[in-house]
């Protein structure tokens, strides 16, 4: 195969696992009803004046499936780090006990957790666009390779088409994942 279509595809196969990446990180913002790490991975904290990841300014555990705690290291960051989650607005009420912050993960009700479906099926949506758009560049890129015969584009733009039938796949099986996951009790 020619060293420029193989470098389109492999350019196309990048950026569809990108947008997979992406995808599978969108996905562990969404709470299932269970207590995790992950649902304060978008909390940001003013460290001494610059918003700093939660993640680096303290530990995050779950102790059980309906609790996190959040252990500074440094207990003068205790009303930042509270401050930090009520601005992210994912819904939790913080409690201070002086050490330590404490969220209780309140259990979802029916209608939040078809909202967090749509919301999950609209970052599949999304992903599937990144894994299109790939398609599209790498599918022009091809169209514009001067020293290649028709053919070799022909199975190139093929080859491009099944990349992207095995990516949306994919992600159709991730999406049905975090569904049931979202609509289990």
């Amino acid at each position: 195969m020619n060293e420029d279509i193989q470098f389109i595809l492999d350019s196309a196969k990048e950026s569809m696992d990108n947008a997979l990446k992406h995808l599978e990180k969108q996905l562990a913002n969404i709470r299932a009803g269970k207590a995790s790490p992950a649902m304060l991975g978008s909390v940001m904290v003013n460290y001494y004046g610059s918003q700093t990841p939660l993640s680096q300014v303290s530990n995050v555990n779950t102790p059980d499936g309906r609790t996190i705690t959040v252990q500074p290291w440094e207990r003068s960051m205790l009303q930042e780090i509270e401050k930090g989650i009520m601005i992210a607005n994912l819904g939790f009420n913080p409690m201070n006990n002086g050490e330590t912050i404490i969220i209780n993960v309140p259990p979802l009700t029916e209608e939040r957790r078809r909202d967090l479906a749509k919301q999950a099926k609209a970052e599949a949506e999304d992903a599937k666009i990144g894994v299109r758009s790939a398609r599209k560049d790498a599918n022009n890129d091809i169209k514009k390779a001067d020293d290649v015969s028709e053919d070799l584009k022909k199975n190139a733009e093929i080859d491009i088409q099944h990349l992207t039938d095995k990516y949306v796949k994919k992600i159709d099986d991730i999406l049905e994942l975090k569904e049931r996951e979202i609509m289990t009790v």
